[in-house]
Order: C-alpha cells, then sequence, then structure tokens
C-alpha cells in the first residue's frame, strides 16, 4: 500500500512504503538508489516489490536482537525483493508461453487462496464466519485491502488482555520521528499491528 498519490514515481512509492515498514525516517544510500533502479526496470507489478520488502521488514522485527528490529537499508531487502519478482515472474511466464495449457489462477486469485486457508488453520476449530465470506479479490490492491481486513479482524478476536497488549507493542515499536508525516505514521502502525497479529495466531507471509 503507498499514501503517495497515483502521480508519484516508482521510486517515491518505494522509499515511502519503506519509511512506514521500518518504523523511522531514512536517507538512503547509493545502493539503495541501484536497487530501486533495478527494481523499476524489473517490468513487475509494484504489490510485488511491496511483498519483498514487507517480508523483509517482519524478518527484522522477530530476528534481529533486541532494540534492533528495523531494517537499516534497502539492501537488507534484496533477497526477499529478488525471490518475489521471480515467483512472478515465473508464474506469469507459465500463463504467457504456454495458451493450450491449463489455465493458472491469477497471482491474486492465489495469494487470496493462500489467505483463507491460512486463516482457517489458525482459527480452527472455531473458524470465523468472516472467513468464508471473503471474496476472490479484483486485483492486488484488493488483495492487499483483504488482508488488512482479516488481520484486524484477528486482533478484534484475542481475548482482551492480549489484544490491549499487542495494541501497545505495536505503537511502541513505531518510533516518534520528524521525517515520518502523520499518515506515514499511521501506515507504519498498520504494518506493526498487522505484524504483530501474524504473530498472535502464528499465521506466515502467506502473500
Amino acid at each position: 500500500m503507498s499514501l503517495l498519490p497515483d502521480s508519484a514515481t516508482f521510486h517515491e512509492r518505494v522509499q515511502d512504503l519503506f519509511v512506514a515498514y521500518r518504523g523511522h525516517g531514512v536517507s538512503l544510500s547509493s545502493v539503495d538508489l541501484d536497487l530501486l533502479d533495478a527494481w523499476a526496470t524489473a517490468e513487475v507489478p509494484f504489490e510485488v516489490i511491496a511483498r519483498g520488502i514487507r517480508k523483509a521488514a517482519e524478518a527484522a522485527l522477530w530476528d534481529a536482537a533486541e532494540g534492533q528490529g528495523h531494517l537499516r537499508s534497502l539492501k537488507a531487502c534484496k533477497r526477499q525483493v529478488d525471490l518475489e519478482i521471480g515467483k512472478f515472474v515465473s508464474k506469469t511466464a507459465g500463463r504467457t508461453e504456454q495458451p493450450s495449457a491449463v489455465a493458472t489462477e491469477p497471482f491474486h486469485v492465489t495469494r487470496h487462496q493462500k489467505l483463507v486457508a491460512a486463516l482457517k488453520k489458525a482459527t480452527k476449530p472455531a473458524v470465523p464466519p468472516w472467513v468464508d465470506r471473503l471474496g476472490v479479490p479484483a486485483d492486488f490492491a484488493a488483495g492487499d485491502r483483504q488482508e488488512s481486513l482479516a488481520l484486524l479482524l484477528l486482533v478484534r478476536g484475542l481475548p482482551e488482555a492480549r489484544r490491549s497488549a499487542l495494541l501497545r507493542e505495536a505503537r511502541r515499536l513505531v518510533e516518534k520521528a520528524e521525517a515520518m508525516s502523520a499518515a506515514t505514521k499511521r501506515e507504519s502502525l498498520r504494518f506493526h499491528r498487522a505484524a504483530l497479529s501474524r504473530q498472535a495466531w502464528a499465521l506466515p507471509a502467506f502473500w
């Protein structure tokens, strides 16, 4: 998800997203800018790049030493972003090069299927009724909104004490920095809340 207008450049959208996921402002290095240029020419949807950055940001939250759970650079996202680009290219190449074969589902459809399966596994035996009401999204953006809604509903489904603790921890993880606008801080809080919800319910990074 980007907080910038549609007219924003690819570089602006990625930097905006990275700031939100990182939790505070950041200056991009020359290596980071070279990566941005490479990703911009990869000819994949922005959401594919965003998935890789988000996965790297979540991994940093859980894997880093106490107090260091933030990405330091875009370079730290390279492995996850490249994996996402590879998966997307592999899937879309199969759809275009084999028109006579049995059609595979679009990427956002398989993402939805994985989301529903993961939600059912995490919440069984008392699967909430809203899980079966999640319709197939029309595109990447709709898939983003659907996942955000699902994770928010999972937070609300936690016992009150765990829910309050999760929300406090999400606020703690979002550093107050002048480089972040109010909108970016809200997006950063949303990201950290979703990451903590995924951890609380033992959900994978399924999108």
